[in-house]
């Protein structure tokens, strides 16, 4: 290919890519009218603002009531006793309570957990 050519594959291009280019026209501030007062829009604000947010979830709307039948009292001995009882989705679920067997002394342990909640260094 001779240079002419690639000159004029150039130049072809290039117009190409110029016809493909538009640039966006500037139309200035928009400008705002209303029909309303200050105040009028200033009370409809506050009124927004107190009413809370109308797109949110439940989640941010508080706590809600919900009528039950059970006494609270009920609910509370319930409560207790399936804590106290053993947790059926355990891994050691109906073995009871497991052994550990330590040759640690007990009294050193507590004065090794005293000291370290104080920030004091011990020998070990």
């Amino acid at each position: 290919m001779n240079t002419a050519s690639k000159l004029i594959s150039g130049f072809a291009l290039a117009i190409l890519a110029a016809a493909g280019v538009h640039a966006e026209t500037y139309d200035g501030v928009a400008k705002v009218t209303s029909t309303q007062s200050r105040a009028a829009v200033r009370a409809e604000g506050v009124a927004a603002a107190r009413s809370g947010d109308q797109f949110s979830d439940v989640a941010g709307q508080g706590v809600t009531h919900i009528a039950s039948s059970v006494e609270r009292g009920s609910v509370r001995s319930q409560g207790v006793a399936a804590a106290r009882s053993a947790n059926p989705y355990a891994e050691g679920y109906g073995q009871g309570v497991t052994r550990v067997e330590s040759q640690v002394d007990r009294a050193s342990v507590r004065t090794q957990a005293r000291a370290a909640a104080r920030g004091d260094r011990l020998a070990i």
